[in-house]
């Protein structure tokens, strides 16, 4: 598989209709750099974090920062799919909430996400945007597929709420929504699917306030991140720079309405460790055994 094959693959949005066409992709990108990668450079302020550099066919391009512990290799991947799929199966079974199957869940997703991204990285800069507009695609996608498998009922779509004025309809306010999660027609949560909080935590909180205060009602909002990192330095002196706005969040947590839960497949170490942070901010794994049951129950 060589890297212009991959790129052709990863810019159509059409090869991504299920979770295996993502098994099958990252499959086929991880295969792809265990040889053919120009080097590997290593993050001189957060070691485990790594960016790949391509050869000449990505025009020596530097990926996104990597996660070396979550992103897994080949075999390790692959020796994991049997495992994914029959915990996606018994999400609901206690005896699977355990501190292993959750880092399954974390790696899985975050490999083959990245997969994706670090591909499109490949892409000469004047189609950046494309690129960036692409994965934010294709990870929205993706966790919409994971949900639908383990039984929940989601789909993304543009709510119409109804403004009354004196008693009656006087307009309506369209609403786009990455997840609605839905009981028989009746809207239980919505959530935000996004690769990084940058630039678009402080919607998020408000989008939850103004849906509550024109519906008259508590509707639950959450937020998937797969992480919030990105690439600072130059000239092979690469490090890494975190995109998490610390500050916002606890503003707007306290002062304005608490998201119902934040969930990073790579969860930055002050997000565990912090007041506030650590009482709303969980890994993706902690969503799917249990706070989306809660949601919708």
């Amino acid at each position: 598989m060589t890297l212009n094959r991959l790129l052709a693959i990863a810019t159509n949005k059409n090869k991504f209709l299920t979770i295996d066409n993502y098994i099958d992709y990252c499959r086929r990108y991880l295969e792809f750099i265990k040889t053919n990668l120009q080097a590997v450079i290593v993050s001189r302020n957060e070691n485990h974090y790594t960016f790949f550099q391509y050869k000449k066919d990505g025009t020596f391009n530097i990926t996104r920062p990597i996660n070396s512990n979550l992103m897994q290799n080949l075999e390790d991947f692959e020796s994991g799919i049997d495992a994914i799929s029959q915990l996606f199966d018994n999400v609901r079974d206690v005896a699977m909430h355990n501190e292993q199957n959750g880092t399954l869940i974390n790696n899985f997703v975050y490999t083959a996400q990245q997969s994706i991204g670090a591909s499109l990285d490949a892409l000469p800069a004047n189609r950046s945007n494309v690129a960036r507009k692409i994965n934010g695609d294709l990870f929205e996608r993706f966790i919409r597929l994971i949900l639908i498998k383990i039984g929940i009922e989601v789909r993304e779509d543009t709510i119409a709420i109804p403004v009354c004025v004196d008693g009656e309809v006087a307009f309506s306010m369209k609403y786009q929504h990455d997840l609605i999660v839905e009981v028989d027609d009746v809207t239980k949560a919505i959530g935000s699917v996004k690769t990084s909080s940058k630039d678009r935590i402080d919607k998020i909180f408000i989008d939850k306030f103004l849906y509550n205060r024109l519906t008259d009602t508590n509707t639950p909002h959450f937020a998937i991140f797969l992480n919030d990192v990105q690439r600072k330095g130059r000239d092979g002196r690469y490090g890494i720079n975190a995109t998490f706005l610390p500050g916002h969040f606890k503003g707007y947590t306290v002062k304005l309405n608490p998201l119902d839960g934040v969930y990073y497949c790579d969860i930055r170490p002050n997000m565990t460790t912090e007041p506030i942070l650590k009482d709303h901010i969980k890994t993706f794994d902690k969503l799917l055994f249990n706070d989306i049951w809660d949601f919708i129950e």
